[in-house]
């Protein structure tokens, strides 16, 4: 006999609960940013801040807390200004690295 789970009754996946080591949460926006999604990386820049404490982090970076909000919401386009105050206040930076070429737009070669 087979038992049957309804999902929906199943709660949410909260990733900002499992973002507990500077390792993790550098891990986890260096993936959302491989695919060169704007939305995913301001979505996971949303959760690292979240685990860290989004009043911590707006204070820590000189933002205001509702317009951090509004930055990483659902609608939300952040300036890269602000993005780099967050990251900072995360106590983490960005980096750039050489793309494979297979990773590569073939419009831009």
């Amino acid at each position: 006999m087979t038992k049957t789970i309804d999902v929906n009754a199943l709660p949410e996946f909260d990733e900002a609960g499992y973002l507990d080591s500077a390792e993790a949460r550098a891990a986890y926006l260096s993936d959302a940013m491989q695919d060169g999604d704007p939305t995913e990386f301001r979505r996971a820049l949303s959760q690292v801040a979240r685990s860290l404490g989004m009043g911590e982090i707006a204070a820590e970076a000189n933002v205001g807390r509702t317009s951090l909000y509004k930055s990483l919401g659902e609608q939300g386009d952040p300036k890269f200004s602000t993005v780099l105050r967050v990251m900072a206040a995360m106590g983490l930076g960005l980096s750039a690295r050489p793309l494979d070429p297979a990773e590569m737009d073939p419009r831009q070669t």
